[in-house]
């Protein structure tokens, strides 16, 4: 708890927690509201929040990997990883105080969106009018897929003291998880298994949470996937 605790202290003592709260939201409000594109629900005539959950993902591919470059690359530049080795707590929960500040970061930064919620609301026709269980299930979806997106982050920081390479490679790595599997998918000699490779993907499972339906094996896929890259930051810092 307190390696929990004194992360969550770094992150707003700096501008580090503010700045990623406010550029999600402005990011977000900009392609929701104001520009012209096929995110713009004003444009789109239709009260409906899609247009957050497909974008959200793309925003965070930057945003998570922001939260979670010095996670642990900063104690290792810093030479204070082996003080937290030699205090009687395991590398596991050494990991998931970590891993848990960071991703607290990352809800945070949902809050502010749940303004769009009420502007839905008002927008419908007539007022109120719009898909309660969806919205709901989509944002369990949108937590599920950071929940992954910090895991991978905490991983790529524990393979490097740098912070920028940290961020380069969760960025890679998120990237490839959520929309590598997909492009394979279009490979001529692979659409006769695009069933198969696209289960290994992000996006095959976030879509379908997105639409608010929440299906076990998409559940279980994001919470083995999470578990899997926090048991391998545990072992790479075991190494």
């Amino acid at each position: 708890m307190s390696i929990y605790l004194k992360e969550i202290a770094q992150y707003f003592s700096s501008a580090v927690g503010y700045v990623v709260s406010i550029v999600f939201f402005v990011a977000s409000g900009l392609f929701l509201w104001v520009i012209p594109s096929g995110e713009n629900i004003i444009y789109s005539g239709y009260a409906s929040l899609s247009p957050l959950f497909s974008l959200a993902p793309w925003l965070y591919l930057f945003l998570v990997p922001a939260i979670s470059m010095r996670l642990i690359s900063d104690e290792r530049s810093r030479g204070t990883m082996e003080l937290l080795l030699i205090r009687p707590i395991s590398r596991l929960k050494i990991v998931l105080s970590k891993y848990f500040a960071g991703l607290t970061l990352v809800v945070i930064t949902l809050f502010p969106t749940l303004i769009y919620v009420v502007i839905i609301w008002h927008l419908g026709q007539p007022q109120g009018n719009f898909d309660v269980g969806s919205v709901v299930g989509s944002y369990i979806g949108l937590l599920l897929l950071a929940a992954l997106y910090m895991a991978v982050g905490v991983y790529a920081s524990s393979l490097t003291q740098s912070q920028i390479v940290a961020f380069v490679v969760a960025m890679v790595l998120c990237y490839l998880l959520y929309a590598g599997f997909d492009a394979l998918t279009s490979l001529p000699s692979l659409q006769g298994y695009s069933t198969y490779i696209s289960m290994f993907g992000i996006g095959e499972h976030y879509s379908s949470i997105s639409r608010g339906v929440l299906d076990s094996r998409d559940v279980v896929y994001f919470v083995s996937m999470t578990l899997f890259f926090v048991v391998l930051t545990s072992w790479r810092i075991r190494r």
